[in-house]
């Protein structure tokens, strides 16, 4: 099993629409440890690590988000992953 970390941005109709909670519920489902929290400018975004095929799992669902959000762009940054996070929640 590889392990890595993923830091995205969405942006779009992003916030507002349960897109935080249904990435928590995403990650947990997944196993993956992390946050999400609102960006000022509207955005939203999720530092995730765990399995390599989880994350890119979590990455596809980001692209879409719950039913309400209209996502128009997805950012992604990959990196090793560190280890320092206990479970998934909302900052």
């Amino acid at each position: 099993m590889s392990t890595a970390r993923v830091h995205l941005v969405a942006s779009g109709r992003v916030q507002g629409v349960f897109y935080r909670q249904s990435t928590v519920d995403a990650a947990r489902r997944l196993g993956l440890r992390g946050w999400v929290r609102n960006l000022p400018d509207g955005g939203v975004e999720i530092v995730a690590e765990g399995d390599l095929a989880d994350l890119h799992q979590l990455v596809a669902w980001a692209q879409h988000g719950p039913s309400e959000a209209e996502v128009d762009e997805v950012r992604s940054e990959w990196s090793p992953a560190t280890g320092e996070f206990a479970g998934f929640e909302i900052r």
